[in-house]
C-alpha cells in the first residue's frame, strides 16, 4: 500500500468521523456513538502512522530509531480495542458496561506491554517498513511483535464471529453491515496471520519480506476500510432508503400537481417553492399545495361520480386499489374543470338535484 493510499484513507476515515462529531457532541454519553468515533479515528490513525513518510517523521522529530512501530502497534491495539467495545454496546445486553470495560482494561495491559517491550529492546536500525521481520529474532523487540499481532488476531476473530452470529438474527440494513464488518474483521486477521508467518519464517532462517511489506499492508487498508463501511452502512443505508422512498413519493405526486396547477394558480394556493432544500422538504411543500388544492376543490366534489367509476373499474377487473384510484382521479378532474368555469360557485353537483 503506497503513502498517498494510507493517506487518502485516513481523510476519508476522519471526514466520516467530522460528520459524527455532531451527533457526538450532542450525545455526549452516549457510548454507541463514542465507539463509533473512536473506531473512525483510530483506523485513520493507524493508516497515518503506517505510512513510511510518517515513520520517517516520528523517529527523525523523537531521535529514537523505530520509536514510530510502537505508537504504530499501539494504535492498532486500541482499534482493535474500539471494534470489541463497538460491537458490545451496539448488541447491548444485561451486561455491557462490565464487558465494554473488560476489553479496555486488556489491550490497555496490551499496550503498556508494547510500550515496556521496546524500552527494553534495542532497535538501532531504522526500518520504515518491515520492522516485524527484520527485529524478529530480537530479544523484547519479539515479544512486542508478537503481543500486538495476538492481541490484534485475537480481537479480529472474535468480531467476526460475533458479527457473523448476530447477522443470522437479523435481517436488511444492519444485516449487511454486519457481514461486512465480519468480512473486514477476517482481513485484518490476515493481516496478523501473514505477519505471524513471516516473523516464525524468520525464526527458521528464511527471509519473506513480501509478506510484511506487500500482503499484510493491502489486507490491513482493505480491512479497515470495510470494518467502518459496516460500522455506517446500518446508519446510512436506512438514511439512504428514506431518501429514495421520499424521492420516489415525490415523482408520483407531479402528475397529480400538474392536474391541480390552474386551480393553484387562479386561487394563490401554492407555497412559494424552496430553492435549495432537502427532498424530505420538497416532498412537505408539493404535499401542501395539493392538499390545499384538494381543500378548495372539496365543495365540487362529486361522490356519484366516485362510485360510479369505482363500480365501473372493477366490473372491467381492476382491482380494489384501481378502482379507488382511477376514481379519485375522476373526481379530481372533474372538479378541477367546473373550478375552472367562470361564474363557478362550488355547489356540489348532487346537493343541488337533492335540493
Amino acid at each position: 500500500m503506497s503513502s498517498l493510499t494510507n493517506y487518502v484513507s485516513a481523510g476519508v476515515l476522519w471526514l466520516c468521523l467530522l460528520v459524527r462529531l455532531p451527533d457526538l457532541l450532542r450525545h455526549r454519553a452516549d457510548p454507541y456513538l463514542r465507539s463509533i468515533c473512536a473506531v473512525l479515528g483510530l483506523a485513520g490513525l493507524c493508516f497515518v502512522l503506517g505510512a513510511p513518510p510518517t515513520v520517517g517523521a516520528v523517529n527523525g522529530l523523537s531521535g529514537v530509531p523505530n520509536l514510530a512501530a510502537p505508537l504504530a502497534y499501539g494504535a492498532i491495539t486500541a482499534y482493535s480495542a474500539a471494534q470489541q467495545v463497538l460491537i458490545v454496546h451496539w448488541r447491548g445486553g444485561p451486561r455491557v458496561r462490565r464487558t465494554a470495560r473488560r476489553w479496555v482494561t486488556a489491550y490497555a495491559l496490551v499496550v503498556l506491554g508494547i510500550a515496556v517491550m521496546f524500552a527494553l529492546g534495542d532497535a538501532p536500525v531504522e526500518r520504515r517498513t518491515d520492522l516485524d521481520g527484520y527485529y524478529a529474532n530480537t530479544p523484547y523487540l519479539r515479544e512486542m511483535i508478537l503481543l500486538y499481532l495476538l492481541g490484534h488476531l485475537a480481537a479480529t476473530g472474535v468480531t467476526a464471529v460475533s458479527a457473523l452470529r448476530w447477522a443470522r438474527e437479523v435481517r436488511g440494513w444492519l444485516r449487511a453491515g454486519l457481514t461486512m464488518l465480519a468480512v473486514g474483521a477476517l482481513c485484518g486477521a490476515g493481516y496478523s496471520l501473514t505477519k505471524l508467518v513471516a516473523v516464525i519464517a524468520r525464526w527458521s532462517g528464511r527471509d519473506w519480506p513480501t509478506l510484511v511489506t506487500g500482503i499484510s499492508p493491502a489486507a490491513a487498508g482493505l480491512g479497515a476500510l470495510l470494518t467502518v463501511a459496516g460500522v455506517l452502512l446500518p446508519i446510512g443505508g436506512p438514511r439512504l432508503t428514506e431518501w429514495r422512498r421520499t424521492r420516489r413519493t415525490y415523482a408520483r405526486l407531479e402528475p397529480l400537481e400538474r392536474e391541480l396547477d390552474g386551480v393553484l394558480t387562479r386561487h394563490a394556493l401554492r407555497l412559494p417553492r424552496p430553492c435549495s432544500a432537502s427532498a424530505a422538504t420538497r416532498l412537505v411543500w408539493r404535499r401542501t399545495s395539493i392538499h390545499n388544492a384538494l381543500t378548495h376543490l372539496d365543495a365540487y366534489a362529486d361522490r356519484a361520480l366516485y362510485d360510479e367509476t369505482r363500480l365501473a373499474v372493477l366490473h372491467a377487473g381492476g382491482t380494489p386499489e384501481r378502482a379507488s384510484a382511477t376514481a379519485w382521479a375522476a373526481v379530481v378532474a372533474t372538479a378541477a374543470q367546473r373550478d375552472a368555469e367562470p361564474g363557478a360557485t362550488g355547489t356540489p353537483p348532487v346537493a343541488a338535484e337533492a335540493d
